[in-house]
């Protein structure tokens, strides 16, 4: 059975969607959660009711683009809790348009958040793990990396990187007692979903073998699984979690 017992979770855009049911699941396995959002307002709400509960939990706004917020940010979770146990790189954005109709702004905010903020994170929650000799880093990488997906030439070429850097620093990282590895997700309900057009989803249905959508459990358990003991062998790989679209 997968335990996180007493672990110390780094969950980036926990404040919402995916990234706040995975810390809700980690905080059922027993984990503490630091979770990092650059909405202060959802991130300080969500937590307060998890303390309530009696979880717990740490909200910390950060901005993953500056490396500076990031660094700071990673200081207080060990300051706060001795150590960083598992990093889950969730954060993530879109600005989808066609290659000929993108702009530099859409091109380089996308670039900034899902490609740049990982390996700011990494980079800084990476040092404290060496010290220990222990970590689990999870990227959040994406079905359309592997095939692509019209008008999302940015998403996929940061979501296409990430499983580059996953690789990377697996071996950089092992010799330290780290394992770094992607969970590639398939089209999940979330606020992201919904501004798919309707057809766009039926279609989506049509050529899921599992004739539905995933939902946000079934990424968390899959961050669960790779955070755990159970996968202690298990490093540079993208794990892909899709209904089989892309078998």
């Amino acid at each position: 059975m997968i335990q996180l017992h007493d672990k110390v979770a780094i969950i980036t855009g926990g404040a919402r969607g995916i990234g706040k049911v995975t810390a809700e699941t980690f905080m059922a396995l027993g984990a503490k959660v630091a979770i990092w959002d650059i909405d202060e307002a959802s991130g300080r709400q969500v937590v307060s009711a998890w303390q309530a509960q009696g979880h717990t939990a740490f909200f910390q706004q950060v901005d993953t683009t500056d490396l500076e917020s990031v660094q700071a940010a990673a200081l207080a979770v060990v300051e706060k809790w001795d150590r960083i146990d598992i990093l889950i790189n969730n954060a993530g954005i879109t600005r989808d348009a066609s290659m000929k109709k993108m702009t530099p702004l859409q091109w380089k905010q996308v670039i900034d958040v899902n490609l740049t903020g990982v390996f700011y994170c990494t980079q800084a929650v990476s040092a404290y793990m060496v010290e220990k000799g222990y970590g689990r880093i999870i990227n959040a990488s994406s079905i359309v990396a592997l095939y692509g997906n019209y008008g999302q030439s940015n998403y996929v070429a940061t979501k296409a990187g990430v499983i580059g850097m996953t690789k990377v620093w697996a071996r950089e990282l092992g010799p330290k007692g780290i394992t770094v590895n992607a969970v590639a997700p398939g089209f999940i309900q979330t606020e992201m979903i919904d501004t798919i057009p309707p057809h766009i989803i039926a279609g989506i249905h049509e050529k899921t073998p599992l004739k539905k959508l995933g939902k946000p459990e079934d990424i968390a358990h899959a961050y669960a699984f790779l955070a755990s003991e159970q996968a202690a062998f298990i490093t540079g790989t993208t794990l892909s979690v899709d209904g089989g679209l892309v078998a």
